[in-house]
């Protein structure tokens, strides 16, 4: 009875590794030559794979960008959860979460041209997708700001809307575009203060 379960378990960490491989993969194409240019031979190449261990978990080359959009989206978002510091007043939580954050940015200029400038060729897929990716960190920094002590005052749920929420993480993903159109991605932690600021004043507290 073990042997078809240690086959299985074989089998699942294959795939596993597969499609790890394929993500990496598409990771290393799309920063090299861009998502339009890259072709599923590129990837399988890179990867070490076949085009047919490639179909087995994508369906097209689109389809694996997204999947890598989303995994590193996630790996973003969790830097900045990771550097919430509770105890500590919201306005402080934020600039040290935007701070952890640029700094995970700028250790993977690859990663940043993923997140911020090949998603924009992925049509409206793409657009659907990103824009679910920006309320989930809209979300954060709704929960942060409301959720976080020295709220001045206001009543926690009325310190910042879900609007202006995603309002200021469009702010900031223009700060960070232009940071990369200006090839400045390595001093992306310089925006903390500016992007910060963005937050604070789109809140009512300060407004108030």
């Amino acid at each position: 009875m073990k042997a078809p379960s240690m086959v299985t378990s074989d089998t699942t960490s294959e795939r596993h590794e597969h499609r790890s491989r394929l993500l990496q993969a598409m990771a290393g194409v799309s920063a090299s030559k861009g998502v339009a240019a890259a072709t599923i031979a590129d990837i399988v190449r890179e990867a070490g794979v076949s085009k047919r261990t490639f179909y087995e978990h994508f369906d097209c080359k689109e389809t694996c960008f997204l999947a890598l959009y989303r995994l590193t989206s996630a790996s973003a978002l969790r830097t900045l959860r990771e550097a919430v510091q509770p105890d500590r007043p919201w306005q402080t939580q934020v600039e040290h979460a935007l701070d952890a954050y640029f700094a995970h940015l700028a250790a993977g200029p690859g990663l940043v041209g993923t997140l911020f400038v090949e998603i924009h060729h992925l049509g409206s897929e793409g657009l659907r997708v990103r824009r679910e990716v920006m309320a989930q960190f809209a979300d954060f920094v709704l929960e942060t700001v409301n959720g976080g002590p020295d709220s001045g005052g206001v009543p926690l749920s009325q310190v910042l809307t879900p609007t202006m929420a995603l309002a200021a993480v469009g702010g900031i993903n223009e700060l960070v575009m232009l940071a990369i159109e200006r090839g400045e991605v390595d001093r992306l932690q310089e925006l903390t203060p500016s992007a910060s600021a963005v937050v604070r004043l789109l809140t009512r507290a300060d407004a108030a």
